[in-house]
C-alpha cells in the first residue's frame, strides 16, 4: 500500500493543517509513492523500535523525531543516528502531534482513561465538572494511571468542582485556565509559583504518562486498512526512585 493513501486518511481524521505553528507533524521521512508492508504505532521513535521493525514499514508516532533543521545526518547522536538507521531499512515516518492532541488524544485520555465526562473543549484545554477534595482527586488519578508518585501544587483548600485537562506539556496554558485544578505534565517551577499565588492547583502526571495511549487510539482508526498494525510501547526516558 502506498503511504499517500494512509496519509490522506490520517489527514481526514486529524487534519495536519490544525497543528500548532511551531509543530512539525506530517510525513517526515519517505515519500508518498513509497509502498509499505507494515505499520508501527509508537509515542516516540527509539532505537529498540527501529531495530525490531521490518524493512519497508511505516512508523506513525506522536512526537516528531525532527523538530528543527538538521545540518547533517552524520554522527552518533540523537536524532541523526536514528534517522540514518531508518533510511537504511527504508522505514518511513509520519508524526501526528498537536493535530492529534486536538482531534483525539485529549478527549480520549479524559473520557476513556480518567473516566471523566467532558463538559467543554477549548482548543487544547478540556473542562470537566467533578466533585473531589484535592487529596481524593490525587488518589483517583494515581489509582487509574497506576502511579506511585505525582507532583502537585495545592493552591487552596476548596473542593475541586472544575477540572482542566491537557495531555503532554500544558504549562504554557496556565494563564488561560479557568478551573479549580489543572491536570497536565511537565510544569515548570515558575509556572507552579504562578499557579500557587493565583489559587490554581496543579497535578503533574508526567508528559509520558498522559500520552502513552496514543497507539491504542490510532490502532482503532487504522483497522480499515488490510495491513499489520503493531503497537510499540516507547520507553519512558525518566526513571523514579
Amino acid at each position: 500500500m502506498k503511504i499517500k493513501e494512509i496519509y490522506d486518511y490520517l489527514d481526514t481524521i486529524s487534519p495536519f493543517e490544525t497543528q500548532s505553528s511551531w509543530d512539525n507533524s506530517g510525513l517526515l521521512l519517505g515519500n508518498f509513492n513509497q509502498e509499505i508492508d507494515k505499520i508501527y504505532l509508537a509515542l516516540d521513535v527509539d532505537m529498540h523500535l527501529i531495530e525490531n521493525a521490518s524493512e519497508n514499514s511505516l512508523f506513525i508516532v506522536h512526537h516528531p523525531l525532527i523538530f528543527k533543521g538538521l545540518k547533517n545526518l552524520s554522527g552518533e547522536f540523537y536524532p541523526q543516528k536514528l534517522i540514518t538507521k531508518m533510511i537504511q531499512k527504508n522505514i518511513a515516518l509520519i508524526a501526528m502531534h498537536t493535530n492529534f492532541d486536538l482531534s483525539h488524544l485529549n478527549t480520549y485520555f479524559t473520557s476513556e482513561i480518567l473516566r471523566f465526562k467532558i463538559k467543554e473543549q477549548n482548543e487544547f484545554l478540556i473542562y470537566c465538572d467533578v466533585d473531589f477534595k484535592f487529596n481524593e482527586l490525587i488518589s483517583h488519578v494515581k489509582q487509574i494511571l497506576k502511579l506511585n508518585y505525582i507532583r502537585v501544587v495545592k493552591a487552596h483548600d476548596n473542593q475541586i468542582k472544575t477540572l482542566a485537562i491537557c495531555t503532554g506539556s500544558g504549562g504554557d496554558l496556565i494563564s488561560n485556565v479557568k478551573a479549580d485544578c489543572f491536570l497536565s505534565g511537565d510544569f515548570k517551577y515558575h509556572q507552579a509559583m504562578q499557579s500557587y499565588h493565583n489559587k490554581l492547583s496543579l497535578i503533574d502526571i508526567g508528559h509520558y504518562e498522559s500520552e502513552l495511549c496514543f497507539g491504542e487510539i490510532l490502532a482503532k482508526d487504522l483497522q480499515k486498512f488490510h495491513l499489520e498494525v503493531i503497537i510499540s510501547v516507547s520507553k519512558n526516558p525518566f526513571q523514579y526512585f
